[in-house]
């Protein structure tokens, strides 16, 4: 072609559209949060694109949905997406001349305004990484020329990587404000364990707890009752995590509550599972040892949990006591038996654990089981009782190896000197 036929440049447009393009970027990289991202990107994109209206939707890939944040706005040209989502699958630009002939076009969505929509155009927004983070819809933007279409691509780019970040660092925020809470709530809950182990004449008692995650829901607690008698509790929620931390807390405070209105542990327990019955949803429950020790009798009562291990010193072994009933807050109006006494003598031993400690797996999938427990507090039945947990907390890692904690894991050993 001869070059006095060939278009000219537009020197002037093409500095003022790359000055733009960094007007844009420069706007993009300072926007505090990402509703004000979006309106910024819709602005970028009208004055840098010359279109009439942008509209931009981020594309949320764990959920394979594409969303607008509400404090964003509805905007004036409803997305269209199904051609977005069509482009999110392809990652290719859609450009479409007639929409008002498209069958993918829903000419509804242009009934509140009083402009028609001649010509539309979907980008997706890519990060770093080439992967969709958004669709930005632009309506009538003028006639393209090869310029116009690499500066499309720049304009594209820079707000793709813009997204991406904004994205990171809400996902980052969130991340900081969850493991606060968790942290706070972690704090709230081993506040409510025993500071410290009893003090009793003539016994050795020692309690233990570390959950599984930032909160757990296993909980042992002992305080004195109005009677004198010492009460011990071990309990279990199921599950853990937040949800199970707060039936802990709720079924502290239950047990507490009520151990102080009758010392009767049939009655206590009765009520305890009435009351949580009426809260719980049918998806949970809770197992938990409850005792009065008075003198050298311990008198307990099990709902669901399991087993009781208790160190015979007369007979030099460890028996398994099952549990009295079923768990706590899945049926109302339960019978429950008398509570079993176990009458202590020196060198008896009660061991309450949570079953965080038989079913931890090794890596050929095998619990470590009660039959090792069992052999551990015989083995060690003269050590102090913190030393006993310690014993069977370190046995229980060593037989798990590189398999992790999975569930929390509370223990309570009352040992008659």
């Amino acid at each position: 072609m001869d070059q006095h036929h060939q278009p000219s440049i537009d020197h002037q447009k093409h500095i003022a559209d790359l000055q733009a393009v960094l007007e844009v970027s420069l706007e993009l990289s300072v926007t505090d949060n990402l509703a004000h991202l979006v309106l910024a990107v819709e602005r970028a994109a009208c004055k840098v694109l010359e279109c009439e209206h942008a509209a931009l939707l981020l594309y949320d890939r764990g959920r394979d949905t594409l969303w607008r944040p509400e404090d964003a706005g509805v905007p004036r040209f409803r997305m269209q997406k199904v051609m977005a989502l069509e482009v999110v699958t392809s990652g290719q630009r859609l450009e479409i001349d007639q929409p008002s002939i498209d069958s993918r076009f829903d000419s509804g969505l242009d009934a509140d305004t009083s402009s028609e929509t001649c010509n539309l155009m979907m980008l997706p927004l890519l990060d770093d990484g080439q992967n969709i983070v958004g669709v930005l819809q632009v309506h009538n933007i003028p006639p393209l020329d090869p310029w116009d279409n690499e500066l499309i691509k720049v304009f594209d780019a820079q707000v793709g990587v813009a997204v991406q970040r904004h994205l990171l660092l809400e996902h980052y925020a969130q991340k900081q404000q969850i493991e606060r809470d968790l942290k706070l709530a972690r704090s709230i809950q081993q506040g409510l364990l025993p500071n410290g182990d009893p003090t009793v004449a003539g016994f050795d008692i020692a309690g233990w707890n570390d959950p599984a995650d930032d909160t757990g829901g296993d909980f042992w607690d002992h305080y004195v009752l109005p009677s004198g008698s010492l009460a011990l509790v071990l309990a279990d929620a199921t599950g853990h995590g937040i949800g199970a931390a707060l039936m802990m807390a709720t079924c502290r405070s239950l047990f507490r509550a009520t151990t102080f209105v009758t010392d009767d542990l049939t009655e206590v327990v009765r009520r305890v599972n009435q009351l949580l019955y009426e809260d719980l949803p049918d998806s949970r429950s809770v197992t938990a040892v409850l005792g009065f020790l008075k003198g050298d009798t311990l008198s307990f009562l099990s709902a669901g949990h399991g087993p009781v291990l208790r160190y015979l010193a007369g007979e030099d072994r460890v028996v398994r006591q099952n549990a009295h009933g079923i768990p706590l807050g899945i049926f109302p109006d339960v019978p429950w038996p008398a509570a079993e006494d176990f009458n202590m003598v020196s060198g008896d031993i009660m061991v309450l654990l949570t079953d965080g400690f038989f079913e931890w797996e090794n890596q050929l999938g095998e619990q470590f089981g009660i039959d090792r427990l069992q052999e551990l507090i015989r083995t060690h039945k003269d050590q102090p009782a913190e030393e006993i947990i310690a014993a069977m907390h370190n046995a229980v890692i060593s037989f798990a190896g590189e398999v992790p904690q999975n569930d929390d894991l509370t223990a309570l050993v009352v040992r008659k000197l």
